[in-house]
Formats: C-alpha cells, structure tokens, sequence
C-alpha cells in the first residue's frame, strides 16, 4: 500500500472517527467520509482509499478538504447547493429572441452565446437555455437555390412517377457522379482503438478520376452502374444501352435525370425517338434533389468513398463496383413520401418569405 503524509488529528477527533464509522445508525454517506478520514490519518494514498473503499480519488480528495476545513461536523452534513437554475422573465427572453432574430453584432454576422450575453447582460448559459427552448440555432446555416425553371411545376410533377409509377413500366433515376478523385493519404493512419478514433493525415495524393453513371430501379432499389472517364454524350448514349439490354425487353423504362447538357444533344434525341420504350423525365434547374439517385450517391460517398485510400482509378473504379454489387444482394428501397403539391406549397411559402416572384 501507498503511504503519503497523514493528516493531523487528535486522539479524540479519531475514536470519535471510528465510532461513525463502526456504526450501524449512521447514514452510509457519513459512514463512507468517516472511514476515507480515518485511513487517511493512518497516512495512505488517496489511490489505496479509493481502492479499498470502492469509491473514487475525487470523492476522497473532496471529504479529506472538507475535514480539514470544517472537522468532523463537515463529515455530517452536505454542502449547500445551487439550488433551482433562475428562470428570466417572459419580457427577458423575448428580448433575446428578438435581438437574436432582427439583430447581429456590430464585429460579426451571427450572434454567440457570450456576446449576446455580454449585450443583454446575463450568464451564457441563461442564453443557451432560451435558444434551446425555442430551438433557435444563430450557428448554423443551411443552404437553398429555388429553381427558375419556367415549368418548374409541370416537372415537380414527375415526381408521381416516385408514388405512382405506371403500369408495365420501370421507374429509373439517373444521373452521373463525376469528378470521383481516387485520393491516396500522403502517410499511413492510425487504426482506430478504444478512447481514440482513427487518424488520417490531411493532405493527399491525387491518381486520376472517374465518373460513376448509376440508375436506380424505385421499385426494388438496385442500381445499373457503369465507371467511366468522362461523362459526355458518347458515356450517356453507351449507358443508355447497357440500361437496355439489362432491363427486361417487354417494360417501359422512364428515366428521371437532370438538364445536364449531355442528355439532351441530337445525338441523343435521334437514339430515344429508335427506342420508343423510353420517355425522359427532367428535373428543373438546381433541383436536384428532386432526382433520387443522389441519395444512393450519399451513401456510397459516406461508406465507400471518402474514407478510402486508392492508389490508382483502377482500385477507385473496383472499390465502387464492389460496393454496387454488394448493394445489389440485398438493396435498400429509399422510399419517397412527398407528393408534388406537398413539395409545390413548401417551395410557395418558401417564395412568400423571400418575397421573390421567381
């Protein structure tokens, strides 16, 4: 056992000690300060009391303080406490609120918990629990682009196709993740292990790019996809027939993708008006969160990709594959629950706001 200096005591104040601690009427919360002050007469370490008593140095340190500044009747009773958090008046927090809201500061763009603090003359944390109760969050930003799209709500529109798709007819969502870097870490991490998360260095090496084009069956979530170097008309039209040949002949395919201007080149035109069975579906301008194959795209990058360490596009290009194929074995339906007038009158109010007629 350790020994460390013992604390002074008389002979009194230590049988009177070992009765508490000896007692069977006592509160267990004084038996315990009683039995952490008695050893630590007898001069052991606050690491062998806390052993030998089941508890922590902390709660050791603590009653050793409270002993020595108060004796034997700050063993017998707690110190007091806080007491309730104040609350500030109705008037007080719609004062915050406001000045959160219609205000910043005269140095910054958004308002802190300290500076509003310091402006209204109250604790940080008084500020913290009026911003939490009303889930304000002066912190964050999120960003928005409303498309200008003078058929923007003929196109929303299609978005039936999500909730309805028609009869004898597969629903695709297509689109290209370009510009895929195959990124190799300039040093090796470290592994992961308890109380520490895995490193990475920062910078990296660049060895190339890949575009992934993908489509995505709604009805049973598997994915047709294909690599390839460049995304221009010639990639499209080469998937548009491997979307043909993998699909069954006697289906109608629509295909839902974006404006991009490979899709939409003569050379394309000329090929859809030889195949009938397909009808192209746009989505407007900077909605491409109308397309739902970018949430497979999140995915792949969240799991697959911006972890990953690749030394060549080949490894890039395998890494994505294998991740499609074991997709395929067992996919995951993202189902879409908003129909086009839920999306319409969002995207109405949003205008309202904004006071924009775009």
């Amino acid at each position: 056992m350790r020994k460390t200096k013992a604390i002074p005591y008389t002979e009194g104040e230590r049988e009177q000690l070992q009765r508490l601690a000896r007692s069977r009427n006592t509160a267990q919360k004084v038996v315990l300060r009683s039995r952490i002050v008695v050893k630590k007469m007898e001069g052991l370490s606050q690491e062998t009391i806390a052993e030998q008593l089941g508890t922590s140095r902390v709660t050791v340190r603590l009653w050793q303080k409270r002993y020595q500044s108060g004796g034997i009747q700050a063993l017998l009773k707690d110190a007091p406490r806080s007491g309730r958090i104040p609350q500030l008046p109705a008037e007080k927090e719609k004062e915050i609120i406001e000045a959160t809201l219609h205000s910043t500061p005269a140095d910054a763009t958004h308002w802190s918990v300290r500076t509003m603090a310091e402006a209204q003359k109250i604790s940080r944390m008084a500020v913290h629990r009026v911003w939490k109760k009303y889930n304000i969050k002066p912190h964050k930003v999120k960003t928005f682009k409303i498309s200008k799209d003078p058929n923007f709500v003929e196109k929303v529109k299609d978005v039936g196709l999500y909730l309805n798709p028609p009869d004898r007819a597969l629903v695709l969502s297509v689109d290209e993740k370009s510009q895929i870097q195959a990124l190799d870490r300039t040093q090796p991490g470290l592994p992961m292990k308890k109380g520490y998360a895995g490193t990475m260095t920062h910078d990296y090496k660049r060895h190339g790019t890949t575009t992934l084009f993908a489509a995505l069956n709604i009805l049973d979530g598997k994915v047709i996809s294909a690599c390839m170097q460049k995304h221009r008309q010639d990639e499209f039209l080469k998937f548009l027939k491997q979307i043909d040949k993998e699909t069954p002949k006697d289906l109608d395919l629509h295909l839902i993708a974006d404006n991009y201007g490979a899709h939409k080149t003569p050379r394309v035109q000329a090929w859809l008006k030889k195949h009938p069975r397909f009808t192209m579906h746009f989505t407007p301008p900077s909605s491409s969160w109308l397309n739902m194959v970018e949430r497979f795209f999140s995915e792949l990058t969240t799991k697959r990709v911006r972890r990953g360490v690749f030394r060549s596009v080949a490894e890039l290009e395998k890494a994505i594959l294998d991740f499609i194929e074991k997709h395929n074995e067992n996919p995951r339906i993202f189902t879409w629950i908003k129909d086009a007038d839920t999306i319409l009158a969002k995207v109405a109010k949003c205008k309202e706001v904004l006071g924009t007629g775009h």
